[in-house]
């Protein structure tokens, strides 16, 4: 069996714990200076009190100034940091682990660049973030996969993606379990886009849910539509990038998840209701919506490669008109008459 170190003890990072601990490894489960009231308590009594419930036996924790004795004899270092957290990571953890250590992210995000790149964050790690020469093998994981249903053993699928097969194949063996189904694949851009781009049209499609139920009636087909477009906007931005479509059958299922019980579900739903942006989000204190820094640097990126020829950003415009809501002060009022 092998040491597994987490590091962040948020909810998809702590429930991490169950597979691996559920394959007998030793895990330790490290948190950031975020999490040290969340910490204290597992130490206390092994109990998790976001989670609300006790952590598997073989899970340690460790504040983040233990981070250096968590890392000692670590097979497989997992990155359950959020998009807003990788500076911090790859400052503070990457920089002090050997380059032969496989690196697991469970982030979701997309970074741009001034000429309208797009890069996952696996690849924006290797990229930007770490020291000139270096490179780590940092893989990442997505797809339908809510943190209470990962901690109650409920069937799920992911998708591994990275650059070595093998390496996926030693990162499926270490976590996968009768209920945590893992398809590995190599195709990094389709899947790190698509499971981003989810949390976006997540906002997107809830906007139906808050616009019906401000209108007081039951409405099934404005969502329905809304998730169609979503999924074509998503099959258009992966081809863009030069991924496989066929990697946002994952974000399809993930969409649909977060629909249905997902933070950035309640904002869209805020947001279609007629809540303003800055109420929506007084509304959440404290809740991490992941969806705002995706659809304002895909827009960004969009609009970039639209002057400059590169893409057409009229093809995308259900998340334009997300960014003119959260950007720019905009009301709900969804083009459907661009749709398609």
């Amino acid at each position: 069996m092998s040491i597994i170190t987490i590091v962040g003890a948020g909810m998809m990072g702590s429930a991490m714990c169950f597979p691996a601990a559920d394959n007998g490894h030793t895990v330790r489960l490290v948190g950031t200076p975020y999490d040290k009231e969340v910490i204290a308590r597992i130490q206390q009594d092994h109990f998790h009190p976001k989670l609300n419930m006790p952590l598997p036996s073989g899970v340690v924790a460790y504040q983040y100034e233990q981070l250096d004795e968590a890392l000692k004899g670590c097979a497989l270092l997992v990155a359950g940091v959020p998009s807003f957290g990788v500076d911090w990571f790859a400052q503070n953890v990457l920089s002090r682990i050997p380059d032969d250590l496989v690196v697991l992210s469970i982030t979701k995000g997309l970074e741009d660049e001034p000429d309208g790149t797009l890069l996952p964050i696996s690849m924006a790690y290797n990229r930007y973030k770490l020291a000139p020469g270096r490179k780590l093998s940092i893989n990442a994981i997505g797809g339908p996969c809510i943190s209470m249903e990962l901690c109650n053993r409920l069937h799920t699928s992911v998708a591994l993606c990275g650059e070595d097969a093998d390496i996926l194949n030693w990162i499926k063996s270490q976590l996968i379990t009768t209920y945590y189904h893992i398809q590995p694949t190599t195709d990094v851009i389709g899947i790190e886009c698509a499971v981003a781009m989810k949390n976006a049209y997540a906002v997107g499609v809830s906007l139906a849910i808050g616009l019906a139920k401000k209108a007081g009636v039951e409405m099934s087909n404005p969502q329905a539509s809304l998730f169609g477009q979503a999924v074509r906007e998503m099959l258009r931005l992966v081809h863009l990038l030069g991924g496989q479509t066929d990697s946002v059958i994952y974000a399809t299922s993930d969409l649909y998840v977060t629909i249905n019980s997902g933070r950035n579900r309640k904002l869209g739903e805020a947001l279609g209701q007629g809540l303003t942006m800055d109420e929506a989000l007084d509304k959440f204190p404290g809740m991490t919506l992941e969806s705002i820094p995706i659809i304002t640097r895909v827009a960004r990126a969009l609009r970039k490669r639209h002057e400059l020829g590169t893409a057409n950003f009229n093809k995308f415009p259900l998340l334009r008109h997300l960014d003119e809501i959260i950007n720019q002060g905009a009301q709900v009022k969804i083009p459907w008459n661009e749709f398609g």
